[in-house]
């Protein structure tokens, strides 16, 4: 049996794609995997079905140090990415096949107008989906309060940004006092979508203490943007109740997160900035008011300063005229009351006098009347004096100083006194 070792099989493997394949072409793959190491950027590229995700093409593909120096950079200024999973590319690539460690594409150059379209594709599609939806200007249709203090921030922790934001709203030149609370959250890498909507729902569940949602994350346009173009995440925002302000570090085209934030700006900063400029508007508007409304004020009271000293001037005519009038009318009045009084005096003296002398004349009536009435009523009481009585030989028999009428009110040895008219006798009852 003739056969031959594996490395011996595949060295000519080896030979047989450096003779078939010795130049570049450009390949379009989508990256499964991506990871740097020692300078070189290793890459799991793969092909799905037109129906499903299945893979129905997978390969290695690397980038070796000495060309990734440059052209990892180049692509990220590019697209304002760095290449991450997911990500649909177009590869200048040569194959290469080493007896050890098999089959590779090595990558010479990588096209970044084809993943910027591929991009803006996706983010059309998102676009249209949210639009087919009737959510996509729901966010934008929002209002910031002009008195927008109470701020939700969705951030990392530790990302600078997210310092310069916190820094910039405490510092600012008017003294504003905002109030803020950080919501953690991923910003780069796979985990941006479920950490941002996670975040979201926290803020949700304390709706009533805030006025906005700021979404920031520092770093410029040298970080991967790729988790702020998802249909779920844009979603979320969508329909949030309360404005949603983006700052995310880009440069370049705006995330599908931007375009339904119902404001979008550049950087952490640029939307510390924009806050402190929504309540120096709302300042602003507020001192104009102010100065309209005392404007206004002043005006108002000048004329009614004016009006009131000519409705003085009239008043003090028409007082000096009624006054006059009501003189003369008081002293006819006096006049007449003065002559009614005299004549009603005279009438009411001789009234009087009438009175006076009918008074005197039935008095002295009375009193002839009610003397003779006494002394008929002396002459009745002289005559029923019991010393009168006495005068008659009569005489008064009396017990323990009562009156005795009746012989049974005395009894045997009884002391008596009898009252006779020219004195008083002494006696013993037998």
């Amino acid at each position: 049996m003739n056969y031959i070792s594996l490395h011996e099989a595949n060295n000519l493997v080896r030979q047989s794609i450096e003779l078939t394949l010795r130049e570049p072409f450009w390949v379009l793959a989508e990256l499964a995997s991506v990871n740097e190491r020692r300078g070189h950027c290793y890459m799991e590229l793969m092909e799905k079905g037109a129906t499903g995700n299945t893979p129905i093409a997978q390969a290695r593909a690397c980038c070796w140090a000495s060309v990734w120096f440059s052209l990892g950079p180049r692509f990220l200024r590019a697209t304002g990415q760095a290449l991450h999973a997911g990500m649909k590319v177009l590869l200048l690539v040569k194959a290469n096949f080493h007896e050890a460690y098999g089959f590779s594409w090595i990558v010479q150059d990588i096209d970044p107008t084809f993943t910027l379209g591929d991009m803006a594709r996706r983010r059309k599609e998102i676009l249209e989906q949210l639009t087919q939806m009737g959510v996509i200007d729901n966010n934008r249709s929002l209002t910031l309060s002009p008195f927008a203090t109470r701020i939700a921030v969705i951030s990392s922790a530790t990302a600078a940004g997210y310092g310069d934001f916190a820094s910039q709203l405490a510092n600012n030149d008017y003294g504003f006092a905002f109030s803020t609370r950080l919501f953690p959250a991923t910003m780069q890498g796979e985990q941006v979508e479920q950490s941002i909507i996670g975040a979201l729902n926290d803020v949700f569940d304390h709706i009533d203490n805030f006025d906005v949602v700021v979404i920031i994350r520092g770093g410029g346009s040298n970080a991967d943007l790729s988790g702020f173009d998802t249909l779920q995440l844009a979603e979320n925002v969508a329909n949030f109740p309360i404005p949603v302000i983006t700052g995310i570090g880009h440069e370049r085209d705006k995330t599908v997160l931007d375009e339904v934030a119902c404001i979008s700006v550049k950087t952490p900063t640029a939307v510390a900035a924009y806050l402190i400029d929504n309540l120096s508007r709302t300042l602003a508007r507020i001192d104009s008011a102010a100065e309209a409304i005392s404007s206004v004020t002043k005006r108002a009271l000048e004329r009614e300063r004016l009006r009131l000293a000519r409705l003085e001037q009239y008043f003090l005519s028409a007082f000096s005229v009624k006054k006059a009038h009501l003189l003369s009318r008081l002293q006819a009045y006096e006049q007449r009351i003065h002559s009614a009084t005299r004549h009603l005096f005279l009438v009411q003296r001789n009234v009087l006098d009438t009175h006076q002398r009918t008074i005197a004349h039935q008095a002295a009536t009375h009193i002839a009347r009610e003397r003779s009435r006494l002394d008929l009523l002396e002459q009745r009481i002289n005559s029923a004096n019991p010393l009168n009585i006495l005068q008659r030989g009569y005489g008064l028999v009396m017990h323990n100083g009562k009156v005795v009428t009746d012989p049974r009110q005395v009894k045997s040895h009884d002391d008596l006194t009898i009252l006779l008219h020219k004195g008083v006798i002494d006696a013993t009852v037998k």
